[in-house]
């Protein structure tokens, strides 16, 4: 891993509507790296995420992933560069089969970055490959967790945004889930992800960016992190 930044936010503020959600959020993301946006629920991290992607129609701020200022793009161009979102609401396609679903997702390979196919997918999710002609809205919540990571993942993105991915998931597929996500990372990809769960973002990120109120409070190796009692007590207790 090195040290230079493959996305890199700074003072980024969004609104939705009269409410100012995110209040001055600095992070970086480096290549081939995971890191964890934490802090309790309402602290602003699913609104960070959103805001990166283009979601969030009021923000302020610099987005730069490499290369290439995100600040006011459209969502489908910042998709385009190389950015795949996984939203924590599972938003499978209902009437379409799991090898439906894949499909939608593809997109060409892309330069330096692993390239997926439904194939390489089954691999990393052994229960999707067993699931192939089954549709989207006869799957159980972890199993569309896990469809709608892989649909991310045909688009090659070079920087995965994972909005709370061990959230109301039985604890069997939160393992998978973290198994899946140390994969990526051995494979190259960088992943951003905002999580509560202190034991899952240990397992499987490097650093940490913990929020409070829509700023950054803290930052450090999850190590670091882990040791400091009373960062955890200040904005991660519930």
């Amino acid at each position: 891993m090195t040290g230079e930044s493959l996305l890199s936010v700074r003072g980024l503020e969004a609104w939705y509507g009269r409410a100012h959600i995110l209040a001055g959020v600095d992070l970086e993301v480096r290549p081939g790296e995971v890191l964890a946006l934490m802090g309790r629920n309402g602290a602003g991290k699913s609104t960070t995420l959103k805001a990166i992607m283009g979601l969030v129609a009021q923000r302020r701020g610099t987005i730069r992933f490499a290369g290439h200022d995100l600040t006011g793009l459209p969502t489908h161009r910042i998709a385009r560069l190389g950015v795949g979102y996984v939203p924590e609401d599972r938003r499978v396609f209902t009437d379409l089969t799991v090898r439906e679903n894949l499909e939608v997702g593809r997109q060409p390979p892309r330069p330096g970055v692993p390239a997926w196919t439904p194939e390489r997918l089954c691999d990393l999710f052994p229960n999707l490959a067993e699931l192939r002609g089954r549709r989207g809205g006869h799957m159980s919540g972890g199993e569309q967790q896990m469809l709608t990571l892989a649909r991310t993942l045909m688009g090659n993105p070079a920087l995965l945004l994972l909005d709370e991915p061990s959230e109301g998931l039985a604890p069997r597929i939160v393992q998978q889930m973290a198994a899946a996500v140390r994969t990526l990372k051995a494979q190259g990809l960088s992943v951003l992800l905002s999580e509560q769960n202190l034991a899952f973002a240990g397992a499987v990120a490097d650093r940490a960016v913990v929020i409070e109120k829509g700023c950054s409070r803290w930052t450090g190796s999850m190590a670091a992190l882990a040791e400091d009692e009373a960062a955890r007590r200040a904005w991660l207790a519930l």
